[in-house]
């Protein structure tokens, strides 16, 4: 039935069907969000293995939060399939949610939300009303963009057989306290009415608080703009990271000091910025405005600054090394963690992975021990891939490249008998340095001298 007059008291009986294109990180979560709510789900993925997951209750994700929580069966308020078609015509509002990468150029890569609107536009009835929302974080202009030319070719009408509006997901994975059901979300939507309907819908998913911003562009703009302003923080930091070791100060007694104004924003240098925001959402901006003829040389610059950090990295290894009298050329280098971030195995858009590539072109051999990791998307030809502490090869220097708790706690006394000489580099200054110290390591930090 989709949007009409009877949306709010349809929504307030929990009486609405919420469709879910795309059950990855973002979307299996809002999914089993609005079915907790009350809401009869309908969910798609192209992918068969996901699906065949769920069929069988099973979690297809690396988020243990969700292992749980999977309906152990098909219902009448729980399906999903890998056809739109077969679905979609249930739905009162289908929420898209699918990759929004960029090319190997850097660009975007709008693939996956054409692909997505042009199997939804097909499958949706003339007169329905259905409300179309696009989750994925793209540049101000997309959805309209993208999605009225596939409409038209579909024989639908805006405003009248279809609804469209954006809806930007902002939760983090792996984080109890900042999921789908606690962030903050913003609405647009052309169409005051089903703004305010999508507000309300929204705001049974979350406790955040859900806010009506009018245009589709400027929710649109909202989210990538978001994680422009994290890129450029945390470029901020990484370039002095690089800046005050030459002067033979330590950035992070640096920043410690400066934290002491209550207007300082505390962020911290690392290996790099993984994670499929913040090292991919500034190319959506960046290209929209070189495309419009306005200037973006901080946005472009930051960007430059976080993705050089792997490649400095491995140019402080090559020094440290040299340092104690070994050659990177011929090294063993050990990372201690793989995936984007701590507590996950989410490898994709990891600093590890250009660490690798550098080490690699310097000669040196590359094991990384990581027991989370999705091992599905372990580059092999870059790295070797170790799961237990007991399997880990005989190596140069260790650095630390994700914080996970498996890393943090391992037995370092143990450890260091495996090591040609007890050296580490913690790239993300979160270790015991006194203890390792006291256990023989030579502990070299991130933002600190040589």
């Amino acid at each position: 039935m989709g949007w009409d007059n009877t949306f709010s008291k349809r929504l307030a009986a929990r009486d609405l069907t919420v469709g879910v294109i795309g059950l990855g990180y973002v979307g299996l979560p809002t999914a089993l969000g609005f079915l907790d709510a009350g809401f009869s789900v309908r969910g798609v993925d192209v992918t068969q293995r996901v699906i065949s997951a769920l069929e069988a209750g099973q979690n297809p994700g690396d988020d243990p939060q969700h292992d749980d929580i999977i309906p152990s069966s098909q219902s009448d308020s729980w399906k999903v399939s890998t056809n739109s078609a077969d679905l979609v015509p249930d739905c009162d509002v289908i929420l898209v949610t699918v990759p929004t990468p960029v090319t190997e150029e850097r660009l975007p890569d709008l693939k996956y939300v054409a692909s997505a609107g042009a199997a939804v536009f097909d499958a949706v009835a003339k007169n329905s009303g259905t409300i179309v929302v696009l989750e994925s974080t793209v540049y101000p202009g997309v959805t309209r963009e993208i999605w009225s030319p596939l409409l038209e070719a579909a024989g639908l009408v805006e405003g009248e057989d279809v609804h469209l509006a954006y809806c930007p997901e902002r939760f983090v994975p792996g984080d109890e306290e900042h999921g789908v059901r606690q962030v903050a979300r913003v609405v647009g939507a052309p169409n005051k009415e089903v703004g305010e309907g999508l507000r309300d819908l929204y705001d049974t998913l979350t406790t955040g608080g859900v806010t009506y911003v009018g245009a589709l562009e400027v929710a649109e703009a909202a989210k990538v703009v978001e994680n422009v302003q994290r890129d450029l923080n945390i470029a901020l930091v990484n370039e002095l990271a690089r800046i005050f070791p030459v002067l033979g100060i330590d950035v992070e007694e640096v920043l410690d000091a400066a934290a002491t104004k209550w207007n300082f924003h505390r962020y911290r240098p690392g290996v790099g910025v993984g994670g499929h925001c913040i090292p991919v959402d500034p190319y959506y901006l960046i290209e929209k405005a070189r495309a419009a003829g306005a200037p973006v040389e901080l946005i472009t610059s930051a960007r430059a600054v976080n993705r050089a950090m792997p490649e400095n990295v491995a140019k402080d290894m090559a020094t440290i090394l040299n340092g104690h009298e070994l050659s990177i050329s011929d090294s063993n280098i050990l990372l201690l963690g793989w995936s984007y971030k701590a507590g996950i195995g989410d490898p994709r858009e990891t600093p590890a992975e250009p660490l690798a590539v550098a080490l690699g072109a310097m000669g040196a051999t590359v094991q990384t021990f990581d027991p989370l990791v999705d091992d599905r998307l372990f580059p092999t030809d870059l790295a070797t891939l170790v799961r237990a502490e007991d399997d880990i090869s005989p190596f140069d220097i260790a650095i630390l490249v994700t914080a996970h708790d498996e890393v943090i706690g391992m037995d370092w006394a143990k450890l260091s008998e495996k090591s040609n000489q007890p050296i580490i580099y913690d790239g993300r200054r979160v270790l015991n340095v006194e203890m390792l110290e006291s256990l023989g390591w030579c502990v070299y930090l991130l933002g600190a001298p040589l």
